[in-house]
């Protein structure tokens, strides 16, 4: 069993490799939001969070992608805060790490530059995600924004995008690895063996090449509605035609949906603890309703115990 005390924080569980790690992810809140509204919802999400034995907590940063999917978005695309901003200023009282995510495309070299030499590396881990297509116009590329961090603040501990469904997507975990990738985080996984193939493949190919795999952190998200099904299709996760007939027909969908995040967590960590991976979980809402919010909360609860983190959450607590 991993030892997550306190002398265990995130920053060492990602440098040393080890398995077991589990974080929040958050959106924060519109752009558009009142500061003493932000408050109210820092307080609320903070509340709901407090009783779980997470090891950090990853802020999401919002980028239009209708570039990536012509299609029309189910939930409307609305700008938020900064995720830097909304830690920096709104997540005081947050005492754990935060894993900020940086859409570098966003943002010119000249601000990420900024940040990263104002950022406090022991509270503060990245994620840098690339342009969600090769037709979008970027003000940083990806390769850039990882050159830059290397220079300016090789410290800062980077993650990188995993799409499971992906093909020869284990090779691209490599070269994210050999540009400074110390974990990665996956997009909602609803297919596990997707999951498990993509894993495997990064295992063996890590061996092939003699270096150690990384962290590979795998995001499971409730689906509480119809609704939430279309847009977690238009995100792209690969929800496999069973499920989805399953979630679509289902008398309770969020009920479903919960208990098959449940049988997909426990068939990855038989699988990575069998292949010898180190592995992690990430778990999220991509809905704002309240509902589904405190079914995530649930699950990572739950999710905690199985791994042996403090008490799970009562069975079905959704």
């Amino acid at each position: 069993m991993v030892d997550h005390s306190d002398n265990a924080d995130l920053r060492t569980l990602v440098t040393d490799a080890e398995s077991g790690i589990v974080l929040f992810g958050i959106t924060p809140p519109r752009l558009s939001t009142a500061p003493e509204r932000i408050r109210e919802i820092t307080a609320a999400t903070l509340a709901r969070l407090d009783f779980l034995t997470v090891d950090g907590l990853a802020l999401y940063d919002i980028d239009d992608e209708s570039d990536r999917n012509p299609a029309e978005r189910p939930f409307p695309y609305l700008p938020t805060l900064d995720p830097a901003v909304y830690h920096a200023e709104y997540l005081g009282e947050w005492n754990r790490p935060a894993v900020i995510y940086r859409c570098v495309g966003k943002y010119p070299e000249s601000e990420l530059r900024t940040w990263l030499e104002t950022t406090d590396t022991d509270r503060v881990l990245s994620v840098f995600v690339g342009a969600s297509s090769k037709a979008k116009t970027v003000r940083t590329r990806l390769s850039e924004a990882q050159a830059l961090r290397r220079d300016v603040r090789p410290d800062l501990l980077l993650g990188g995008v995993a799409i499971t469904e992906r093909p020869e997507e284990h090779l691209r975990l490599i070269a994210k690895q050999q540009a400074g990738c110390s974990y990665f985080i996956s997009q909602v996984v609803y297919n596990a063996d997707a999951a498990k193939s993509m894993v495997s493949d990064y295992y063996y190919a890590c061996r092939e090449q003699r270096i150690e795999p990384r962290p590979v952190l795998f995001t499971l998200s409730v689906c509480g509605s119809a609704k939430t099904l279309t847009f977690l299709k238009w995100l792209g996760v690969d929800v496999p035609r069973w499920l989805e007939n399953s979630l679509r027909h289902a008398d309770d969908t969020l009920a479903e949906s919960y208990q098959q995040c449940l049988t997909n967590a426990r068939d990855l960590i038989a699988f990575c603890r069998k292949l010898g991976t180190p592995f992690g979980f990430l778990v999220e809402s991509v809905s704002i309703r309240k509902v589904e919010i405190e079914a995530s909360v649930a699950l990572a609860g739950e999710l905690s115990g199985m791994l042996g983190r403090g008490r799970p959450s009562e069975p079905g607590q959704v």
